[in-house]
């Protein structure tokens, strides 16, 4: 997916959720993912998606980041008959919503609701969400963990899912 391309999408999706400040997207390998979720959230196993909120201090000017695996992202698509570039959308969205506050582990489905609200809006196809709560799936699909450093401050607690 190109960066452009990329970095227009965030700024839509921070617009739809009304984060304010910057998001940087690192789109990655499994490895470095692997990486920062052993760090980070103590599972040495590579994850499609993190996000990593920015301290409260930054709040207006830094968002957050969020980190991608590009080679998660391409076996998503292929599995679930889309391209990589929309799989890559996705999880940005992902990590997005998540920078902006919302957590689908304690939400009783708000972030759900909302993720499947944005991605038809920002034409999308289906949720992270939906694809790990909406019933059985295949056993080599990786459980989508998201971590984004981007949002109004929040208590700073490790990578979000």
């Amino acid at each position: 997916m190109q960066e452009d391309a990329l970095d227009r999408f965030v700024t839509r999706a921070k617009r739809a959720v009304r984060l304010r400040g910057s998001v940087t997207v690192l789109v990655t390998s499994s490895r470095e993912l692997r990486r920062l979720n052993q760090r980070f959230r103590g599972k040495d196993n590579p994850t499609d998606v993190l996000s990593f909120p920015a301290p409260p201090i930054s709040v207006g000017r830094f968002a957050g980041d969020v980190a991608i695996s590009a080679e998660i992202a391409k076996e998503n698509a292929r599995r679930l008959g889309h391209s990589a570039a929309d799989e890559i959308k996705v999880l940005a969205l992902h990590g997005v919503l998540h920078l902006a506050g919302y957590d689908h582990e304690h939400d009783a489905g708000e972030m759900a609701r909302k993720e499947r609200r944005l991605r038809k809006q920002l034409g999308l196809p289906s949720a992270l969400i939906e694809r790990n709560d909406g019933g059985p799936r295949p056993a080599n699909l990786r459980k989508l963990s998201v971590r984004a450093k981007r949002k109004a401050p929040r208590p700073a607690r490790g990578p979000a899912r």
